[in-house]
């Protein structure tokens, strides 16, 4: 039996904090199939470009970030997921501070929106979507993955937020400082950032160079 043509495309679920809860970036379609409704970033995989560079390219392309904390979530392969024909995409997701978007080529419009609560979305992204969800709020328990979403330096209190702005619940303030404070992941910078109505709080940075895999449970 001759195989069928099938297109390779790479998909991002791009995930940060901002005003206290976790986004997710989206482009509105500014072409068919399903022009005008929100999608995840992402585009075919070009001849002589490997899956990782595709994603970076479309990261970019699509959105104007680039240098971002990026891991290959999942593979998509229903026979239907994209009406133009036969298509697999392999999912990756993306990890970054808040930081400003921009659309361009196929996108008419980017912007970040409730990751818990998207808009309708196209293709089967709503799937992808829970997908990465389930996998950050996961390897959050064991690894220090959420550190990527922060600044350079930061306070325990916004390291808190953080986590608790990624699983939707709230966590014990002292058993949190306390675990996380024991695993040696933050090193303390030496300075105090002013709060108002409150004392000045310690800024820490991250002590490791790369995200680690961790032993035992952070929360």
């Amino acid at each position: 039996m001759k195989p069928s043509a099938v297109s390779v495309a790479v998909d991002l679920v791009i995930f940060t904090v901002r005003d206290g809860a976790l986004q997710v970036l989206l482009v509105e379609r500014g072409v068919p199939p399903f022009k005008g409704q929100w999608a995840l970033p992402g585009g075919f995989v070009l001849e002589r470009e490997t899956l990782e560079d595709a994603a970076r390219r479309e990261l970019q392309e699509e959105t104007g970030l680039k240098d971002v904390y990026l891991e290959q979530l999942y593979t998509f392969g229903e026979p239907d997921r994209d009406p133009r024909g036969r298509a697999i995409a392999v999912a990756y997701y993306a990890l970054t501070p808040p930081a400003p978007v921009q659309a361009s080529t196929d996108a008419a419009t980017a912007a970040w929106h409730p990751a818990a609560r998207p808009p309708k979305l196209a293709f089967d992204h709503a799937r992808i979507l829970r997908t990465g969800l389930e996998r950050l709020r996961a390897k959050l328990g064991y690894s220090t993955v959420g550190f990527e979403l922060l600044p350079r330096q930061f306070t325990l209190t916004e390291l808190q937020a953080l986590y608790e702005a990624i699983l939707e619940r709230p966590l014990d303030k002292r058993n949190f400082r306390k675990k996380i404070l024991s695993l040696g992941l933050l090193k303390s910078e030496g300075q105090k950032r002013a709060a108002a109505a409150h004392r000045p709080a310690r800024l820490y940075s991250f002590a490791l160079g790369k995200v680690k895999i961790l032993d035992g449970q952070i929360v």
